[in-house]
């Protein structure tokens, strides 16, 4: 059963990747000996330094999508992991070629472990496929697609769910440059395709997103309450501009400078009640501060049913977490994990059993 789950060997090459953009800019400025006397000439020269970096650079910072070495040319593909795929080039509404993998459910599947779904003679592979849940999958600002194939595996294995992969705009083989602008136009393209989809379109649909992927899973449900069944958030943020002054604090006094704004703060509220939300947290986060999970947790609570913020907040326990107790309201949790970092959260014990649990529990009952 643990060989379907990814290791710390074959994901490190993405999830390294996720935090490059702050860490390069955070070596920069710890390699000034602590030592130096900052005067007014130095002074303004980092004041400079962190103005241009901030607000010429930012989209280098917060997307470096070359990062690691090759991860515009070299990007697996799922059968890499014995997985069968369509190769999904999307088209956006502006233009841009997306290179985005597509993993279809089937009746049989051949990998020891596999959750079984009972399924009759007469069930076509497509009234199969149509019978599981979908994830559309967003990954974080590092790597490319092909570094996140072990995690869709455990979505298409150990859950039996189809899997659309969206790979971003500059990164990968995908074109064009990144942005957040240019993001939020994939995920939407990425949606459409699916409800446009003759089979997919018929399944529950749930989002998945890590890091900045989480803000960009958040914008997207904020924007298609109707569409989405849930979401799942993994070490995501209020904002760029509030995580800026703790991720970069030589940077914090021009963090109004942050164009690039991912304000999940203020979307959360905008999703309905009635849309179930995970929220998996890494205490040792050290690129987010566990905090922002936090309050994101608090205004997931505070949603009432067409997407208002409720005055109070209601929080009941559940009865199984990952080392620190799972919080629940109704169908949503946040479970946060002692041991996990930025990069880790998701090979935490514990994390992939949360996941299961939610998407079953979200699952739609299966049709004739």
């Amino acid at each position: 059963m643990s060989g379907f789950f990814p290791t710390l060997e074959n994901f490190a090459k993405g999830t390294a990747a996720t935090a490059a953009g702050l860490s390069t800019v955070g070596e920069f400025f710890k390699r000034i000996p602590q030592h130096t006397i900052l005067t007014c000439d130095t002074s303004s020269c980092l004041g400079h330094a962190g103005f241009g970096l901030l607000f010429f650079g930012q989209n280098y910072l917060i997307y470096p999508s070359a990062f690691p070495p090759g991860s515009r040319t070299e990007v697996p593909v799922p059968t890499d992991f014995g997985l069968p795929y369509q190769d999904l080039p999307l088209v956006t509404p502006d233009n841009v070629t997306l290179r985005c993998y597509l993993l279809t459910q089937r009746k049989e599947m051949p990998f020891v472990g596999a959750l079984p779904v009972d399924s009759d003679e007469s069930e076509t592979d497509e009234e199969f496929t149509a019978r599981r849940p979908t994830v559309l999958m967003f990954h974080g600002n590092g790597g490319n697609v092909g570094h996140r194939i072990p995690l869709a595996k455990v979505f298409y294995v150990k859950m039996r769910c189809n899997v659309l992969m969206l790979s971003y705009r500059g990164y990968g083989l995908s074109e064009g440059s990144p942005s957040e602008k240019g993001i939020c136009i994939d995920a939407q393209c990425a949606l459409d395709h699916i409800l446009a989809h003759p089979t997919l379109s018929r399944t529950p649909i749930l989002v998945y997103g890590q890091s900045i992927g989480g803000a960009v899973a958040i914008d997207l449900v904020s924007r298609n309450p109707n569409a989405i069944r849930a979401l799942v958030l993994e070490n995501t943020f209020l904002s760029l501009p509030r995580l800026v002054p703790s991720a970069l604090p030589v940077l914090g006094p021009f963090a109004f400078l942050c164009h690039q704004k991912w304000d999940s703060a203020s979307k959360v509220p905008n999703i309905p009640a009635e849309i179930p939300m995970l929220l998996l947290s890494g205490v040792r986060d050290e690129v987010v501060p566990r905090e922002h999970m936090q309050e994101l947790w608090k205004l997931v609570q505070q949603r009432v049913p067409g997407g208002r913020r409720a005055v109070g907040r209601n929080t009941d326990s559940a009865d199984e977490g990952a080392k620190k107790p799972a919080l629940a309201t109704s169908s949503s949790r946040f479970i946060e994990f002692d041991r996990g970092t930025h990069n880790d959260t998701c090979v935490q014990t514990g994390y992939w059993q949360a996941v299961a649990d939610f998407v079953a529990s979200v699952q739609a009952p299966a049709t004739a």
